[in-house]
């Protein structure tokens, strides 16, 4: 590599104001970003990304499912890019970070590359992933998912929102459903950029995350079925409480995590009583489960152990509970090669590092399945993330994004 290319840093001002800039597509009174995807709000923000990258003579093309890809010609075009990117929506209640830090970080490298007049030897290409967070449209990472052949192109466009909107009629009605086929604009390798969401990186006064491995996830929907009865005139011996059954279920997805700790979590993040009225029992509640783990054994033992204990409390309480699985994905090991070259990346620039498992899911873990990938994680405030408080350090971004940079730039290589 050129010494120019060696001591290449992005613009941190630049990057900063890109983030902030973006940030007013959705903005909410608390300083947080609720964009949709598909949205009014996601169609301001692609016009303004379309625009960003062909400013930067990106050829940008727009898949079936909306996602979008800004390519930079390398000097060997017979090979495929290296793939760099994220994603610009957000959860209802989101941040300026999330997704949006990766998405930008990678337009930034391609216009301190152009700047610097680098060429290199692979093309480059940055991408906008259609609906990672899932917020709108089950499943999360719907686009990168259909891109490795999880589902089927049909499959997600006749997905619905809450509302009976499906994914072709939002994308028809923000301009963004493209003519080229999902799965069409292939990668060398994928590299993702993203705030850790979580308190490590932040704990230990750690700039990187060298992310080695994700966490899979299993995904339940659970339905109870008790008997609604008269809150006053019902002993409690009699009662069969489809509540008080949820609330022992919670306790024993607790207690099972725990004791499968520290390589596991589970949580209950939805519950709604149908019909509820103050003076009723509860009859039925429908609810969500979700677990990780990013070891396979452990995964079949939080699926074992949560079925066991369910079955139990189901008994005991006179009550009926379905528990279905609705979405199992293994956990993610990512190249081992990539994961050197960004760990590689923050030796070189003097960045204080540590590997880590990635405790959420992103679009890297889904390309990963297909193609070599890696990602970087960059310390997010308090580890808050999903939420309007949401924060990350100027000087953090920066950091993630020079290793984005010189990671591809190891991988893409630099033309002579």
């Amino acid at each position: 590599m050129s010494r120019a290319a060696t001591n290449l840093q992005i613009d941190s001002a630049r990057l900063w104001g890109a983030i902030h800039e973006t940030a007013q597509f959705g903005a909410t009174p608390k300083g947080g970003v609720r964009r949709l995807t598909l949205s009014a709000e996601d169609k301001q923000v692609r016009d303004w990304f379309r625009k960003a990258c062909e400013d930067a003579g990106l050829e940008v093309q727009v898949d079936a499912l909306g996602s979008m890809f800004g390519l930079r010609k390398g000097r060997d075009m017979s090979k495929p890019p290296i793939g760099v990117g994220s994603h610009l929506d957000t959860q209802p209640t989101g941040g300026k970070y999330d997704g949006v830090l990766g998405t930008l970080a990678a337009l930034e490298m391609v216009r301190t590359l152009n700047d610097a007049g680098i060429e290199t030897e692979l093309p480059i290409c940055i991408c906008n992933w259609t609906n990672e967070e899932g917020s709108r449209f089950a499943p999360a990472m719907m686009a990168s998912a259909a891109y490795v052949g999880d589902f089927t192109t049909d499959d997600i466009l006749s997905r619905k929102d809450a509302e009976g909107v499906t994914v072709a009629q939002a994308l028809d009605t923000i301009g963004y459903r493209g003519d080229a086929p999902v799965g069409r604009q292939k990668f060398t390798s994928f590299v993702e950029l993203h705030i850790e969401q979580g308190p490590i990186l932040e704990a230990e006064n750690k700039t990187i995350g060298v992310v080695d491995s994700g966490q899979g996830v299993l995904w339940y929907d659970g339905k109870i079925t008790g008997f609604e009865s008269h809150a006053g005139s019902t002993p409690m011996p009699l009662r069969r409480d489809a509540l008080a059954t949820l609330s022992e279920i919670v306790l024993a997805m607790e207690s099972i995590a725990k004791k499968h700790g520290p390589k596991a979590v589970g949580t209950i993040g939805e519950a709604v009583i149908a019909a509820p009225s103050r003076n009723v029992i509860p009859g039925e509640i429908a609810f969500t489960v979700d677990c990780r783990s990013a070891d396979a054994a452990i995964m079949d033992a939080l699926d074992r152990d949560l079925r066991a204990a369910v079955s139990e409390i189901a008994a005991k309480r006179k009550v009926e509970v379905q528990l279905d699985l609705v979405w199992r994905k293994a956990p993610t090991h990512f190249d081992p090669k990539l994961v050197d070259a960004v760990e590689n990346a923050a030796k070189q620039l003097g960045y204080s590092h540590r590997r880590i498992t990635s405790g959420a899911g992103h679009d890297a873990c889904n390309l990963n399945t297909v193609m070599p990938a890696a990602m970087v994680f960059v310390p997010c405030k308090d580890g808050i993330s999903h939420n309007e408080l949401e924060d990350a350090k100027q000087t953090d971004c920066a950091a993630g994004a020079n290793v984005l940079m010189h990671t591809v730039l190891a991988l893409a290589g630099v033309a002579s």
